[in-house]
């Protein structure tokens, strides 16, 4: 199972969103984690379909870092986010953002190729979403 320094490089990323309330959704982009003081910066850069709407540009940022087998993983203003055990048989965490639930679970079975996936309730959302990485042949770019 992978530590932390095994995410470091450039990965391909593909997400599906299956939107209960909404269209669904589709990703395809890239995930970089490069070496900071103390961790490591996960910067999501790609293409974002919902339904038959254009695709936007979407980002997103993450800093990720280890406490024992553990990792934390945080916005990246500082706040935190969730925390998983990457050892653990089905690492999974929850995050509360009143009044939404963020459950996800991660399956790393097949290193490097690895899972995330979320589900997300609230009054107003209720979807799933998996996002499938994979090891890219230039890992240092």
């Amino acid at each position: 199972m992978p530590r932390l320094a095994d995410f470091l490089g450039h990965w391909h990323l593909t997400r599906t969103i299956a939107d209960a309330l909404g269209p669904d959704g589709e990703l395809i982009g890239t995930a970089q984690f490069s070496s900071i003081s103390g961790g490591l910066d996960y910067a999501e850069d790609g293409w974002l379909r919902m339904g038959s709407l254009p695709a936007v540009k979407a980002t997103r940022r993450y800093i990720w870092r280890a406490d024992g087998a553990a990792i934390d993983v945080s916005f990246h203003d500082g706040r935190a986010f969730h925390r998983f055990d990457p050892v653990a048989g089905q690492p999974e965490a929850h995050h509360e953002c009143p009044p939404d639930l963020y459950h996800v679970t991660y399956d790393f079975g097949s290193w490097p190729y690895w899972v995330a996936k979320w589900h997300v309730v609230g009054p107003r959302k209720d979807y799933r979403m998996v996002s499938r990485y994979s090891l890219a042949c230039d890992r240092a770019a």
